[in-house]
C-alpha cells in the first residue's frame, strides 16, 4: 500500500546554496559564491597583489616625467681680449703667453712676440700637436729630422718658442721685413704666403699678453674635482713661473705662488693664461683681483710688489 507523498520541508537553516539548475531570485540574493574572498584573504588576497601593481605604475610615471635636478650653470672654458672679438681656448692662450714671455724674457721688441704668435697659429692653431707633417711635431711643427731638437724637446713650448726666436734673429731685417716673409724664412714652409693673414691676430693678442695696462686677458673655466695636494702643486707652478717668468717665484704652506712685481701686467696675463691648466682661484696684482667667474675686479688690497696666484683645493 502505497504511502501518501508528503511534501519535503525545507529547513532555511541547511540550505545555503540552491540546488543544481535552480535559479530563482534567492540565487540572485545570495550568490553561489559567498565564501571564496575570504579564503582569497587568508592566502594573500588581492589586496597586496593591487598594491604593488599600483607602486609598480606609480614608479614608472615618475621615471617618465623624471628631470634631473637643475644644477648652476657651468662657467664658459675661454679667454678674451679686451677690446676686440679674440676668442680662444684656454690651451690657446696658455701657449701663446708662454711664447710671449720667451719673447720677452730674451728682451727682444714686441714685433718678435707678433711673428712668432702668426707663426705658431699657422702651424698649429696654437696647439701643442703630436703629430704633423712627415716628423713635424709641437706648436711651430718643428722636424727632429730636420735638426730642430728632439721629440720631446720640440713638443716643449718653451724650448720650441726658443729654438723660432734663434732662428729669427738671424734674418736680417726681421724688425721691419714683411710678417709672412721673415716667417718663411726661418720654417721655410711649403706655404710661404699662409702666415700673413694671421698678422692682425697676433697683433692683438700680442699687444695684450705684453701691455702695461690692467685686465688685458681675462679667461674663465669651470671648478674641478679633487686635484691632490695643494702645497705640492704650488711649489711646481711656481717652478714654471720661475722658468717663464725669468723671475724667483715662491710658493708658501698655504698653496699660493708669488711672482715678484717685475713681473708686472704681462706676469699677471700670463698668470691668467694659464689659470685653467694651474687650477687657479685667484690672481690679484696692483690693485685689480682676477677670478674665473667674475674676471678682473677691483681691489684695493692687492699690492703691486708681487703678483700673486691661489690655487684651488
Amino acid at each position: 500500500m502505497a504511502s501518501t507523498p508528503v511534501a519535503p520541508r525545507r529547513p532555511a537553516t541547511r540550505a545555503t546554496r540552491p540546488p543544481a539548475g535552480r535559479t530563482g531570485s534567492t540565487a540572485v540574493r545570495r550568490p553561489v559564491r559567498q565564501r571564496p574572498p575570504a579564503r582569497r584573504e587568508q592566502s594573500g588576497g588581492w589586496g597586496k597583489p593591487l598594491l604593488v601593481v599600483l607602486a609598480i605604475g606609480a614608479l614608472l610615471v615618475l621615471a617618465l616625467n623624471w628631470e634631473p635636478p637643475q644644477q648652476d650653470p657651468t662657467l664658459p672654458t675661454g679667454c678674451t681680449v679686451a677690446g676686440s672679438s679674440l676668442d680662444l681656448t684656454t690651451d690657446e692662450a696658455a701657449n701663446a703667453a708662454t711664447i710671449a714671455a720667451v719673447a720677452r724674457t730674451r728682451g727682444l721688441p714686441p714685433r718678435a712676440t707678433v711673428i712668432a704668435l702668426a707663426t705658431a697659429q699657422q702651424e698649429s692653431r696654437l696647439r701643442n700637436l703630436d703629430h704633423g707633417d712627415r716628423d713635424s711635431l709641437g706648436l711651430f711643427q718643428q722636424r727632429p729630422s730636420q735638426g730642430w731638437g728632439s721629440p720631446t724637446q720640440v713638443q716643449d713650448p718653451v724650448y720650441a718658442a726658443g729654438k723660432f726666436l734663434d732662428g729669427l734673429v738671424q734674418v736680417r731685417g726681421w724688425e721691419t721685413g714683411r710678417l709672412t716673409d721673415v716667417a718663411q724664412a726661418v720654417q721655410r714652409s711649403g706655404f710661404p704666403e699662409a702666415y700673413q693673414k694671421w698678422e692682425g691676430m697676433a697683433t692683438t693678442l700680442g699687444g695684450a699678453l705684453l701691455s702695461g695696462a690692467a685686465g688685458q686677458l681675462s679667461c674663465s673655466y669651470p671648478a674641478t674635482g679633487e686635484l691632490g695636494s695643494r702645497v705640492d702643486r704650488a711649489q711646481a707652478v711656481a717652478g714654471t713661473a720661475s722658468t717663464q717668468l725669468a723671475l724667483p717665484a715662491t710658493a708658501d704652506a698655504t698653496g699660493a705662488v708669488s711672482v715678484p712685481g717685475a713681473a708686472g701686467w704681462p706676469g699677471a696675463s700670463w698668470a691668467v693664461a694659464h689659470a685653467e691648466q694651474f687650477h687657479l682661484t685667484e690672481i690679484t696684482f696692483a690693485g685689480q683681483r682676477w677670478t674665473p667667474t667674475a674676471g678682473w675686479t677691483v681691489d684695493p688690497a692687492a699690492g703691486a710688489d708681487a703678483v700673486r696666484l691661489r690655487l684651488a683645493r
